[in-house]
């Protein structure tokens, strides 16, 4: 099937879970024609989502919160640098406690590595 000049394949998803720091972080991935969604979290709860994408005007992909506390700044931050990684459309919905730091980075790393092994995933 063809859309708008490009191959269509439909939406795929791809699930995977990791302990970190002594807590269970789940990663739900679909992935979208020219882009992907990217769950984070530790329980079923959809608190935030971002979107980001690649701007011909910006060397920094746009990236904006489309739901939840402007004050959590994750969703934003992790959609504009996948952004930037993959030069796709990005969104993310980070449902993590914003406790602890290291967390954060941790969890970002892990979603680098499934990147790097699974890049048809996204």
């Amino acid at each position: 099937m063809e859309d708008n000049g490009a191959e269509f394949k439909g939406i795929s998803v791809h699930n995977f879970s990791e302990k970190i720091l002594e807590q269970v972080v789940h990663f739900h991935v679909m992935k979208l024609s020219g882009g992907f969604f990217l769950w984070v979290g530790s329980a079923p709860v959809l608190s935030n989502l971002a979107v980001s994408m690649s701007s011909k005007y910006d060397s920094m992909p746009l990236s904006t919160l489309v739901m939840g506390d402007p004050s959590n700044t994750a969703p934003n931050s992790l959609a504009q640098r996948l952004a930037k990684k993959t030069k796709k459309q990005v969104f993310v919905s980070y449902s993590l406690p914003m406790t602890d730091s290291s967390l954060s980075l941790l969890v970002e790393n892990r979603i680098k590595k499934e990147l790097e092994l699974h890049p048809e995933h996204f």
